[in-house]
């Protein structure tokens, strides 16, 4: 009989470790062969590890070492477990490893493989003694002294028991080898045992997946379709379970990636390439469940508390979970019993943690939300989780600063999800304050390509669902005209805010602080455009109605005063403005401290007024204390960093220090150019004075 050359060179590496095979040794192995089932097996063994039709198994070389360590800790009986969620491959490492070391006869005592779920540990030993060991228990006593009897009797040499599938430990305990023994017991599990060797199973990684996925629907195939694969492997989540089930459907249908993903996204879970069909004669024993199903056998043992848990967490985005948010969106929760639900879920390994944040597996988030369908609690849930994220949105300041953003950071994808997905179950009363949160957090930042779809969609649903005249509809308009200023839109900003100023005069009447707002924003954009002589009698009419409305120590009066010096010294009435810069300085100190990014503002432009006088030494420090301002409360990347940058440069510049201004100027212009493009009018003004400088 002819033998397979690619079984020969297997078995070569087997006879050339010798027993002390390492990572690098069994990728070899998984580069000629797919899978350790495909090669003879070595007789004179006793063993009943089941068969696998696994196409592939990647990516768990270092898996198979570590557990080989564990077991190999000592010289007596060791049990090691290899534990993660449904459908992670804990069986299938499990298999690879008993057929690794059967050909390595690593375990000349025998492999004596145990499914724990739904069958009797103690009869399978009983049987596995009587068939494979030839030997015969008494028959006069109880099962466990059978058992126990079996353990004593074995036959000589290291032997591996793999018991598959444990749902309840302490059921399957008495039945397990004496301590001290030849025996290593290999558990799989869901739950987690914390035993000292516990292999926690995590998802592949995305070549790992890309791999799999290539073996099993041809190179070819991958090759022209490499963005829809890597699009496919993370809308399985890099489960191996949900890639052999699709891998193989895919095959079957001659189907390419684009139309499958389109599939799954049609029926998701419930499509048929996730699902097994045991009438199907192409399925055999290492693959029992489509992906559902497996999820199920978790979901059916929890408590009616770790199931509402669970489905509550399904309507967070896919990102990791501040536990305060969960607390948050579960009012009617007691702490301990939240904490005690949670840790069932952890248990089972269907929620990961890390830092006091919590994540679901983008499948078993699937899975449960199919489950939130049928919940009758689910209205209410959702209700509490949008009021949640509301609140979270009314904590984001105006200018968020560095600290702000580290805070809110992790709750920013799940306020997200409800302007994404929630607006509708979100009152009228609260609807904008999503978007206003969103478009904050990502404009004082800096990042205004991420707000403006934010704010964009709030002025759409607003008019939708509450009118043309509402006053937060007015609200939207401002909101975006401020985004396309800044990002110099002047042409789509203009239009936007005289609705804006046009409807709050007439809901709210012509004394009203946001009808102040208006005057004052419409007025920044003239001065944008230098259209002072409009400008400047709306500066006016808003720092009046503030001071009349608001009283004088109030910070949008620093404003008014700010915006209309700033204006004053554009036109040269520098005694004009220097007082009123003064006084917005010190009203702003006076209110928000010493560490607010509008008192680097403040610095920055009485710098700017003592530098056009040619106060330089008085200009300098304020220069330098409104960059080091900035930069700490903003990072160094935000615009208003750059602009210190320029102005700073320009003043070295002026005074032909310009080894000192060339650095800053390009500082300024890389993140203008990062944050803005290259064609705002900031960015153009830095890069002329750059080109200026280098032509001197």
């Amino acid at each position: 009989m002819t033998i397979n050359p690619r079984f020969q060179n297997v078995q070569k590496i087997f006879e050339n470790v010798q027993g002390n095979i390492n990572a690098g040794n069994i990728t070899q192995i998984f580069q000629i062969i797919n899978n350790l089932s495909d090669i003879p097996q070595p007789t004179g063994f006793p063993h009943n590890i089941p068969g696998s039709n696994t196409k592939k198994f990647v990516g768990r070389e270092n898996e198979l070492v570590l557990i080989h360590q564990h077991l190999e800790a000592n010289n007596s009986a060791v049990i090691a477990a290899v534990e993660g969620m449904g459908g992670i491959g804990k069986t299938e490492l499990a298999t690879q490893y008993s057929l690794l070391h059967l050909q390595l006869n690593t375990y000349p005592g025998g492999i004596c493989w145990l499914q724990a779920r739904d069958q009797n540990i103690g009869l399978q030993i009983l049987e596995f003694c009587r068939t494979s060991l030839g030997s015969q228990p008494p028959d006069n006593v109880d099962l466990l002294e059978q058992v126990k009897w079996c353990w004593q009797h074995w036959q000589e040499g290291n032997t591996l028991v793999v018991v598959d599938d444990v749902q309840n430990y302490s059921a399957i305990k008495p039945y397990l080898p004496p301590q001290s023994s030849q025996f290593k017991v290999l558990i799989t599990t869901r739950l987690k045992l914390d035993l000292s060797g516990s292999l926690s199973l995590q998802i592949l990684s995305e070549s790992e997946a890309i791999a799999l996925l290539s073996e099993l629907i041809g190179a070819d195939q991958l090759t022209s379709e490499t963005a829809q694969a890597e699009e496919l492997c993370q809308r399985l989540g890099y489960l191996p379970l949900a890639l052999q089930l699709v891998g193989r459907y895919i095959k079957k249908r001659q189907i390419s990636l684009a139309e499958m993903l389109k599939r799954l996204e049609a029926k998701g879970l419930g499509h048929p390439a996730l699902v097994v069909d045991m009438n199907d004669p192409t399925w055999t024993l290492s693959i029992t469940r489509g992906v559902e199903a497996a999820f199920a056998l978790s979901w059916e043992v929890l408590s009616p508390a770790a199931q509402e848990l669970g489905c509550l967490l399904s309507l967070f985005a896919l990102a990791p979970i501040p536990w305060s948010l969960v607390e948050s969106a579960a009012p009617e929760k007691d702490t301990e019993d939240l904490e005690a639900a949670r840790i069932e879920l952890e248990q089972l390994h269907l929620l990961q943690s890390e830092d006091h944040c919590y994540q679901l597996h983008q499948l078993i988030r699937e899975f449960l939300k199919k489950k939130h369908h049928n919940l009758a609690s689910g209205q209410q849930q959702i209700s509490h989780f949008c009021q949640a994220m509301i609140d979270v949105a009314k904590t984001i300041p105006e200018q968020p600063i560095q600290e702000d953003i580290k805070k809110l950071k992790l709750d920013i994808p799940h306020l997200e999800e409800v302007a994404e997905h929630l607006p509708d179950v979100v009152s009228d009363k609260n609807l904008i304050w999503p978007f206003v949160g969103l478009g904050r957090f990502y404009e004082g930042q800096g990042l205004y390509n991420l707000a403006e779809p934010w704010k964009e969609k709030c002025v759409l649903l607003l008019k939708q669902r509450l009118g043309d005249d509402h006053s937060d509809v007015a609200t939207s308009f401002n909101n975006l005209a401020e985004l396309y200023r800044v990002q110099g839109r002047y042409s789509e900003a203009e239009p936007l805010y005289k609705k804006a100023l046009a409807l709050r005069q007439k809901r709210l009447g012509d004394d009203h602080p946001d009808v102040a707002t208006s005057f004052n924003n419409l007025a920044a954009l003239y001065y944008s455009q230098r259209r002072y002589s409009e400008a400047e009698p709306l500066y006016i009419q808003a720092l009046e109605l503030r001071q009349k409305r608001l009283g004088d120590d109030h910070p949008h009066v620093a404003t008014s005063f700010n915006n209309l010096a700033l204006l004053y010294e554009s036109q040269g009435k520098y005694s004009e403005a220097e007082p009123l810069y003064i006084q917005a300085l010190e009203l702003r100190q006076k209110l928000l401290g010493n560490d607010h990014p509008h008192v680097a503002t403040s610095f920055n432009n009485l710098a700017l007024l003592y530098e056009s006088q040619g106060r330089y030494s008085e200009a300098e420090p304020l220069y330098i204390q409104a960059l080091e301002l900035r930069q700490k409360l903003l990072g160094n990347n935000h615009p208003h960093v750059a602009q210190s940058f320029n102005n700073l440069a320009y003043f070295y510049n002026s005074q032909r220090k310009y080894s000192e201004a060339e650095p800053l100027y390009k500082k300024a212009l890389n993140i203008f150019e990062q944050r803005l493009g290259v064609d705002h009018p900031h960015t153009i003004i830095v890069r002329d004075n750059l080109e200026l400088l280098r032509n001197l």
